[in-house]
């Protein structure tokens, strides 16, 4: 049964029919949406604990009630993933979260992942039939995080079956979200699958550029463990166009590719001072402190700062700025270019920095770096912006307010403007298709790339974008290939 009659039929299962007779749709909707527990902001940025403590079964009995189990589920077309959202959601309104986890496994390789890091207020919530009706959708994201969370607590997943194998080998460049999901959906299907990794740990931007406060990497690895058990294969400290080429893969018989390398080059400015000591992008700055353990037992040093400046206003940029709390500094300033409103970054994350001591400078650019006689950052030159008209995006583009030009004391700045994928491997395949942007070429509808084995997901493709999406990516460039291979 494929995902979309799944969907339609497992409706009229009798226990959903019962479950819907039993309170009327105005009872639902009259019932509050659950707010998520957190630790108390002062406690929290003397530590790396998971802030959001997840909800209680009951909460998440009540919260599922809520859901009217609808007709035409909007919800699931709001899943990059495409999971049966309704039918794990009555799960737990009946109690039977084994089976509400069992449901989000089939469509999703990271659900515990997911339940904590996508913006579902912009995917599934937004879709919810109870926004229409003028109340707070149903927390889909909580939800998830539930009922994943339940089953690895309560060991109650069952033992991953491997499948026969088809004997033919698959290759996946990163680990990241994009080439997980892909492994998943592979080793389901009884390929021979291999994932290899240029860094020491697997899990990709999972580990290195999301921090544990917001995802431990327990639960990153309890994901990948799992994928284990189905006979995925993993390799660590392997740059595939540099350790090994695409074409040695091609030897060693691996009938097909999917490149996900994320997108790990960081960007900056062009603006003056950017080479100073003390001014370094939000890649490297996570990266040393989640993947090295900077300042915290692990050998790998960091630069710390009293005044620290974060540029951007993505989830990247309240990363970096709530971990720069983390790690001593008495003031973490944010700086961006537009207003709060057209900041990219989840509310709930922009929340959680403002209730960590995080200031918000808004409508403020940086024009120039100043350094001391050391060549160490001093200062930071920043000009003062006006909202003009929107851009390609339809955001308002800022404008300059002239004369409006500030200094301000800081000693170190970070900055979280964007990135951009890495060429090793774009570079390597001969006839391989490549962006203005650098990132590799593929049709939307099945991830396929110019050079017919070789697929391609996630930030290697968007450039810089979120987990579920890159987890889209991957499912379907599973579906793709497989049909090809087969």
């Amino acid at each position: 049964m494929d995902e979309t009659n799944d969907i339609i039929q497992s409706r009229d299962e009798q226990w959903r029919v019962d479950l819907r007779a039993s309170r009327s749709p105005k009872e639902r909707t009259a019932i509050e949406r659950v707010a998520m527990p957190q630790l108390d902001p002062q406690y929290r940025v003397t530590c790396n604990e998971e802030v959001n403590r997840g909800i209680t079964a009951e909460q998440a009995m009540r919260e599922a009630t809520r859901c009217l189990d609808c007709n035409n589920p909007q919800c699931v077309t709001g899943c990059p993933v495409g999971i049966n959202i309704p039918k794990f959601i009555k799960n737990i309104e009946r109690g039977d979260f084994a089976q509400a986890a069992a449901t989000l496994k089939q469509t999703s390789s990271l659900p515990a992942v997911c339940g904590r890091v996508c913006p579902q207020e912009k995917q599934c919530e937004s879709h919810c039939i109870h926004l229409k009706m003028k109340h707070p959708a149903v927390a889909i994201g909580y939800l998830e995080r539930f009922a994943a969370d339940w089953q690895r607590e309560h060991g109650a997943e069952e033992p991953a079956r491997r499948p026969a194998s088809n004997g033919i080998k698959v290759a996946v460049v990163g680990s990241g979200p994009a080439g997980l999901s892909f492994a998943g959906d592979m080793a389901k299907l009884g390929y021979e699958v291999t994932v290899f990794e240029a860094l020491h740990e697997i899990g990709g931007v999972l580990k290195y550029g999301i921090p544990e406060f917001r995802l431990p990497n327990a639960i990153v690895d309890h994901e990948i463990d799992g994928l284990r058990q189905m006979g995925v294969t993993f390799v660590k400290n392997c740059i595939i166009g540099r350790t090994v080429t695409i074409d040695e893969l091609c030897r060693q018989g691996y009938k097909g590719v999917f490149v996900a390398s994320g997108a790990g080059f960081p960007r900056f400015m062009d603006i003056p001072g950017e080479n100073l000591s003390g001014v370094m992008s939000s890649n490297e700055y996570l990266t040393r402190i989640n993947l090295m353990e900077a300042g915290r037992g692990g050998d790998t040093p960091v630069m710390r700062g009293r005044v620290i400046a974060v540029v951007g206003g993505g989830n990247t940029a309240m990363d970096s700025a709530r971990t720069a709390r983390r790690m001593g500094a008495e003031r973490v300033i944010l700086v961006y270019r537009r207003s709060e409103a057209e900041m990219p970054a989840r509310l709930e994350e922009v929340g959680h920095a403002k209730e960590e001591g995080v200031e918000f400078m808004t409508l403020h650019n940086p024009v120039e770096y100043l350094g001391d006689e050391r060549g160490r950052v001093r200062a930071m030159r920043v000009q003062r912006m006006e909202l003009g008209e929107p851009d390609a995006s339809g955001r308002r583009s800022p404008v300059p307010v002239e004369g409006a030009v500030e200094d301000i004391a800081v000693d170190l700045v970070i900055v979280a403007v964007g990135v951009s994928p890495n060429q090793l491997v774009p570079r390597s395949v001969p006839g391989l298709e490549v962006s203005r942007r650098n990132t590799i070429v593929v049709d939307d509808n099945t991830m396929q790339s110019s050079v017919p084995f070789l697929y391609a997901g996630g930030d290697i493709v968007r450039g810089g974008a979120t987990v579920i999406l890159a987890m889209g990516d991957g499912r379907r460039a599973a579906q793709a290939m497989h049909k090809q291979l087969s």
